[in-house]
């Protein structure tokens, strides 16, 4: 009797599907600060794999509660610009859960140094984006 053995190729992750499993999966590593529970907390995360762009947010709300976002982006961008857009897009949805206080993480260097001022932004995108993360910012 002989064995039928067929060898197929491993096709990529789409990167939502990797987007959702990592917002949904993937537990916080950064500890939560020990604060009074006056303030949210918000991990972000942008993410390029080809053929797809996302970003992951995590909140954490007053009563400890993990509520997990995944974004899909429908155009070209670089990574810096998906750590924006994770970012951007994570404080428009803690604003819209009607959150007053937040605390921020994530593991851009770029994009923390931007928005902390602890460096310049050197392109105009990078400027935009760091224009729409204050404005958002006045929220808080």
């Amino acid at each position: 009797m002989g064995h039928d053995i067929r060898y197929i190729p491993c096709t990529a992750i789409k990167s939502q599907s990797l987007v959702d499993f990592v917002a949904e999966w993937t537990e916080v590593q950064l500890p939560t600060p020990d604060v009074t529970h006056e303030y949210w907390t918000m991990y972000f995360d942008g993410s390029i794999m080809v053929p797809g762009l996302g970003a992951g947010v995590v909140l954490i709300s007053l009563d400890g509660s993990r509520l997990r976002y995944a974004i899909c982006l429908h155009f070209l961008a670089s990574n810096n610009a998906t750590e924006y857009e994770a970012l951007i897009n994570g404080l428009r949805i803690t604003i819209e859960l009607g959150a007053r206080r937040l605390y921020v993480r994530g593991d851009s260097e770029l994009v923390v140094n931007q928005v902390m001022k602890e460096s310049s932004c050197k392109r105009p995108l990078m400027a935009a984006y760091c224009q729409e993360v204050c404005k958002l910012e006045d929220k808080f």
